[in-house]
């Protein structure tokens, strides 16, 4: 039987106004000349191409960073011992030689690495190198200011992960785990954490080469305005030749606002935007320019409190989910770019429980449990950027979800922050509920999963510390691919609905507004931008 929600239910009249004003009043911003800025050499238009992006980089040392915006950069300067297909994430050599020797037991990697490579300062790569850059994202040498570091290497309070790096011969390191890592691999092509960095640069730059990034990648960095731009130039010795970077100069401009990357794409100040709004796709298609629009791996969820506060209750956190409806809301949010989330995995993505069950919208229920456990009001925090997990920017989707929550009794109290404080006061501030999100670094399900069971709050925003769910996490590691593995992961997704530490939104696809001058432009699954084979005609 239908039930009669014309009591609470949020008035969609209402709704498309709230957002109208949400998304309206953008200021103008002037990026005339900006692609010169810094460049070398001079040259024709097609030697640089500039990438306009929502929010600066944190940081561009890869121990240092867990954003989209430095991965983005820092990419194109760095390497890893492996790196994902061009178009995939099917895991190819890289600085290693070739593909690594494992032990029957899975604990021992033993990997053959390139002869000849060299860092951009001249300093030679080789297993000392490796060691160097592993090792001081390891207990005891591990900085609490390195978020990805236990998500790739693990550590001994989660029971898993890399004991040690040996050096065996110059080209050659090895790697020891506590068990089995069905992930490991994988891990080691992501472009966070996992990059090799010079040591030399380390060591001159005490530790942290953040300002002054030294990789062995295509491209080398030349300057980093903060709040502005990165600007990169070709790496003319770099050691594959058949992955060489074929335009001279690479810029990523910042430009926070999306209808100013739009403005600036149209007028030809940029070359590639990404964090396309979707009201905006159209204006970008009819001007001539290209929208770029694939699955990405990608979840947008708002994230429930769960060490303080009012949501530390699983009532509380089903209740309040129960006034939202999700399915409207994304719909009129991000039209066809987005798909309802029924799970934290995107729906394309193995293993996958398409009948998964979530709680659902049921605003009468919503209302009266509210009531009854004496919810009238609710403090939230969000970002005022555009992601690529949400388009409309995390305040536009706060004030639609404030409005759900008025609908049925309660008042929310919003703060935004722009991305780069937002990072930090994830970590750090009072909230009952925030909003994130997340796009895979490697196709393997724990890369989702585990954002729930690791210690690190800046990764699990909700402050979830379940055993249960960490055991699960452990057991998926230690399992090999297969129908046993699927099961352990369709375990966790079934925690996740129980419990309720995210309200699961929308999988998204990525969108990038792209000059037609520009060729062969591909944003990655994984959400970065490989720039060695983008050329721009003159």
């Amino acid at each position: 039987m239908e039930e009669n929600k014309s009591a609470v239910t949020f008035d969609r009249r209402q709704f498309v106004q709230l957002l109208g004003a949400a998304t309206a009043g953008v200021a103008a911003f002037n990026l005339v000349g900006c692609t010169d800025t810094g460049t070398s050499g001079g040259g024709s238009k097609a030697d640089t191409i500039t990438y306009a992006q929502g929010a600066d980089p944190r940081a561009l040392d890869p121990a240092y960073f867990d954003d989209g915006e430095s991965a983005k950069v820092s990419c194109n300067i760095y390497e890893g011992l492996y790196r994902y297909g061009d178009r995939d994430t099917t895991v190819h050599p890289a600085l290693a030689a070739e593909l690594p020797d494992i032990t029957p037991d899975g604990l021992v990697y033993t990997i053959a690495l390139r002869e000849g490579v060299k860092f951009h300062d001249g300093t030679d790569f080789d297993a000392e190198a490796v060691k160097a850059s592993v090792e001081r994202q390891l207990e005891p040498n591990l900085d609490p200011d390195m978020p990805y570091a236990t998500f790739v290497f693990g550590c001994e309070d989660d029971g898993y992960g890399v004991i040690k790096v040996d050096v065996v011969d110059p080209l050659t390191v090895q790697f020891t785990l506590r068990t089995p890592s069905a992930s490991f691999l994988k891990n080691l092509a992501m472009a966070l954490a996992a990059p090799i960095v010079s040591p030399a640069a380390l060591e001159a730059q005490g530790g942290n080469i953040s300002d002054n990034p030294c990789g062995t990648g295509p491209y080398k960095f030349v300057s980093w305005t903060k709040g502005a731009h990165v600007i990169l130039e070709a790496n003319a010795d770099y050691w594959d030749k058949t992955r060489a970077a074929k335009t001279k100069n690479l810029i990523f401009q910042v430009i926070p606002e999306n209808a100013t990357r739009v403005t600036a794409l149209l007028n030809g100040e940029v070359d590639i935007i990404d964090g396309v709004d979707v009201s905006m796709a159209d204006q970008i298609r009819g001007g001539g320019y290209t929208l770029f629009a694939e699955d990405g791996m990608t979840i947008n969820y708002m994230a429930f409190n769960t060490e303080s506060g009012v949501c530390t209750d699983v009532a509380v956190r089903k209740a309040i989910a129960k006034a939202i409806n999700v399915p409207e809301m994304v719909d009129v949010l991000y039209g066809e770019f987005a798909t309802a989330a029924i799970s934290v995995m995107p729906l394309w993505m193995a293993p996958f429980n398409k009948n998964n069950q979530p709680i659902g919208y049921h605003p009468e229920e919503a209302a009266k449990e509210l009531d009854d456990l004496g919810i009238t009001q609710l403090e939230c925090i969000t970002y005022s950027n555009p992601r690529p997990y949400n388009t409309k920017n995390g305040q536009v989707l706060a004030e639609t979800i404030q409005g759900y929550l008025k609908a049925v009794g309660v008042e929310v109290n919003i703060t935004p922050y722009d991305w780069t404080t937002y990072k930090s006061k994830v970590q750090t501030e009072a909230f009952d509920f925030c909003f994130y999100g997340w796009t895979g670094d490697n196709g393997d399900p724990d890369n989702f999963m585990n954002l729930l069971g690791d210690q690190n709050w800046s990764m699990n925003v909700a402050r979830f510390n379940d055993d249960d769910y960490r055991a699960l996490i452990k057991k998926g590691l230690e399992t090999p691919e297969g129908p046993d593995r699927d099961a352990v992961y369709l375990a966790c997704e079934q925690m996740v609905i129980d419990k309720q530490p995210w309200l699961p939104i929308s999988h998204s696809k990525n969108l990038c507004g792209v000059n037609p001058a520009i060729h062969d432009f591909f944003y990655h699954p994984t959400g970065d931008v490989f720039m060695w084979e983008v050329t721009k005609d003159a």
